[in-house]
């Protein structure tokens, strides 16, 4: 389990060191925040993030297949994993508001669930002109250890960052 743990901690760190956007390191937690244009009707891309098993990576699953993912849009909703014989509960939808195109999620992911950590992984989506929409995906963690919080960041915001990249393909072409 150490053993695991670690060599998760250590993906995150290198996963997005070069391209974090970690926009409020605290002692025991941190934000990370990514954005992206996509062209597409908001109703859609609202929905698509309910059709997380599609376009999350295999590389970031407990299965190593991101088809065992599920994640209704509806409060009180399981983000989950299946897993052969059990499962895990990446996070609960705590907020499913399609009028202000806003999906919350509280979740510790990856290895951060076995930290003790919590966070809270919010999707909004804002109409703009021409067909598009922008996508801010803000992801805040706390309870970390200071001297783990000081050095994660920037690996769970690049974790983040390929998930909203793979989405935002996902959404555009049907493939992320």
């Amino acid at each position: 389990m150490k053993i695991a743990l670690a060599a998760g901690c250590a993906a995150m760190l290198l996963a997005g060191a070069a391209r974090a956007e970690v926009t409020g390191p605290w002692d025991n937690g941190f934000t990370s925040r990514n954005v992206v244009e996509i062209t597409a009707r908001a109703d859609r891309v609202y929905a698509a993030l309910g059709e997380i098993g599609r376009w999350w990576s295999n590389d970031h699953t407990y299965s190593g297949s991101a088809s065992n993912m599920t994640m209704p849009l509806k409060p009180g909703a399981c983000f989950c994993e299946a897993l052969p014989g059990g499962g895990v509960a990446h996070g609960t939808v705590v907020l499913a508001w399609p009028a202000r195109g806003m999906v919350r999620v509280h979740a510790a992911l990856g290895p951060l669930q076995q930290l003790g950590a919590t966070g809270a992984l919010t999707w909004e989506i804002k109409p703009k002109a021409g067909g598009v929409v922008e996508v801010v995906q803000t992801y805040a963690v706390v309870g970390l250890q200071p001297a783990f919080a000081k050095v994660a960041g920037a690996g769970v915001d690049g974790v983040m960052h390929e998930a909203l990249e793979r989405f935002e393909r996902y959404v555009e072409t049907g493939k992320p």
